[in-house]
């Protein structure tokens, strides 16, 4: 009997079927309410809530029943670990799919990469959809290690594990027609095509969705989230690691148009979801904050299913896979079980089954120009300067206009003033790129930390008080073959090596958690504040969210899409 006419005739009741769940209730996305049922189970989907006969029995008595969740959005190289221990660490979370856009290591490996994620997805219990990257290089401001073009894309496109096109972060190029971006829309045809346009409005907006972008995950406030919902995109809700738009934008969402939100974690540090959570923690946050937890479980499933066409996910009914989580509590929802294709992945916050590693490919060299101490020294032209103002808990940042500080003609950290100095080294074809700039609000006050995470291209990142101490942390992230070091007085204080393309690591999850816990606390002990020092300089590089960024070619004005001097003559004309 083919598969078809034995999951009609499991539903009918003529024949036994794999599984019956007794005993639960089941938090229904479909019709929105909770209701007592049983469900019948085979071949991994859902037949139907009775049977005549099972081979195996399951008693949830007492217990609610709930689509296992949808991350909407994710980079999974910002966990730094690989997709199965991506998997170990998230599906007892009650996340059985996402969604992902791999351009960190795209940007990094090109189709190599692509091919990466898909093979290490395999033969996990996480369904690995994917979102094609369309900004590899995110821009021409900054020098990436692969490109990916429309010639490319139409090569993938076709592939079934592939749902559209990435977040279109050049969102200048669609609005003012780039031939070379409108290229890519095209290659999308009848697929999705998920945006990223923070800050964007009025006709410039209308614009970019009339190129057939649907969504976006960069909306920070309710007047922004409010324009774009009006205007037909489904508004991705992202609680991130850097960026926590989640409380933010929760007042936006009504009964009345709920079905257009998503659930997104976009970029997570490992500890966040070992130790607070994935989509889980946005669905108990939600709830605490007054969302229906109907609704908040719609928005963790089924939105993101209906938007991205996966017709078999996000409820609990005939056809659906069996893809399911049990709560204890609906009004503050603890996963307790997991159950994947109709087998129990996951008990009380641990996977089931072990992993295999999957492929590793090989390790990236830093290829990087000659560096010495001038290489970090800024010559200083003007009394004033640019300088990246740090926005806590936001990826935007400001542009501020301060007084610097300088030695023998020469710019230095300005510790009093919480001004020290940034770089950006290219590490991809050694062209010898180095961007200089200045920083505010990061609060070191010795020392150095760096990163070979830096958005998108993932050149080397630098912040420090002095030039030797940035050399030097510089040139241990190269012997790592990439990673995070924190530096003082020329000797590593913390370090963790991720030698898979810079990004990532082969171990686990929780050796790698406790690597970047390491890391952030030595940033705190040279003297910096944030939650998470390294997520937010990994982003100072990214020239496609306002306002001003580093990049290895020099400091970007992100609202005028262009380079900017680093110093100002005269500060009244600015």
């Amino acid at each position: 009997m083919d598969l078809l006419n034995e999951l009609i005739s499991a539903a009918r009741g003529e024949i036994e079927i794999n599984l019956l769940i007794e005993g639960a209730e089941i938090a229904n996305t479909l019709s929105g309410e909770v209701h007592r049922s049983d469900i019948a189970v085979h071949r991994g989907r859902v037949v139907g809530f009775d049977c005549c006969s099972a081979q195996e029995i399951m008693d949830f008595s007492g217990s609610i029943l709930a689509p296992a969740f949808i991350d909407g959005h994710v980079h999974i190289e910002s966990s730094m670990v690989t997709i199965p221990q991506y998997a170990r660490a998230v599906v007892p979370r009650g996340t059985t799919s996402v969604i992902i856009d791999p351009h960190e290591i795209v940007n990094v490996m090109g189709v190599d990469g692509i091919m990466y994620m898909f093979e290490s997805s395999e033969s996990v219990p996480l369904n690995v959809f994917m979102m094609l990257p369309s900004c590899v290089p995110a821009t021409d401001l900054e020098t990436s290690g692969a490109v990916l073009d429309a010639k490319t894309l139409e090569k993938l496109i076709g592939d079934k594990r592939v749902l559209g096109l990435a977040e279109l972060m050049n969102y200048p190029g669609v609005v003012f027609r780039n031939s070379s971006v409108l290229e890519k829309i095209k290659v999308a045809k009848t697929k999705l095509i998920d945006g990223h346009c923070p800050h964007l409005g009025g006709r410039d907006l209308s614009a970019y969705i009339a190129a057939g972008i649907r969504s976006d995950h960069e909306c920070t406030s309710l007047p922004e989230a409010t324009e774009k919902l009006r205007k037909g995109m489904y508004i991705m809700i992202r609680e991130g690691s850097a960026a926590k738009n989640l409380k933010d934008l929760l007042p936006l969402v009504n009964p009345f148009n709920s079905r257009q939100f998503l659930f997104v974690s976009d970029d997570r540090h490992p500890a966040d979801i070992l130790y607070e959570g994935h989509i889980d923690f946005m669905v108990r946050t939600a709830i605490k904050e007054g969302l229906d937890p109907i609704l908040a479980l719609q928005i963790a499933s089924l939105n993101a299913a209906q938007y991205f066409g996966l017709k078999d996910l996000g409820a609990i009914a005939p056809g659906f896979r069996a893809d399911m989580v049990v709560l204890d509590d609906l009004g503050d929802p603890y996963i307790s079980k997991v159950i994947k294709d109709g087998k129990l992945v996951a008990l009380d916050g641990q996977l089931l089954s072990k992993l295999e590693t999957g492929p590793i490919p090989l390790c990236s060299e830093m290829r990087i120009g000659d560096l010495d101490l001038a290489s970090f020294e800024i010559i200083a032209d003007s009394l004033y300067a640019r300088v990246i103002g740090i926005v806590r808990d936001q990826l935007i940042t400001k542009s501020l206009v301060c007084p610097v500080k300088a030695q023998c003609g020469k710019v230095i950290a300005d510790t009093n003033q919480d001004i020290i100095k940034m770089a950006v080294i290219e590490r991809h074809i050694a062209s010898g790129n180095i961007g200089l700039g200045l920083v505010h609000g990061f609060g070191l006050k010795v020392g150095s930390i760096a990163s070979s995470i830096a958005h998108d291209s993932h050149n080397i990142a630098v912040l420090g008080v002095t030039s030797e101490d940035m050399l030097s942390a510089v040139l241990a992230i190269k012997r790592m073959k990439g990673g995070l070091v924190v530096i003082r007085d020329g000797k590593i204080e913390a370090s963790l090596s991720l030698p898979i393309g810079g990004l990532l690591s082969d171990m686990s999850i929780h050796v790698v958690a406790e690597g970047v816990s390491d890391c952030i606390q030595g940033a705190h002990d040279l003297g910096c504040q944030l939650k998470d020092p390294f997520m937010t300089l990994s982003f100072l590089c990214l020239p496609v969210i306002p306002e001003l960024r580093l990049t290895d070619k020099g400091l970007v004005d992100v609202t005028k899409f262009d380079f900017i001097p680093l110093f100002i003559r005269d500060v009244e004309k600015v």
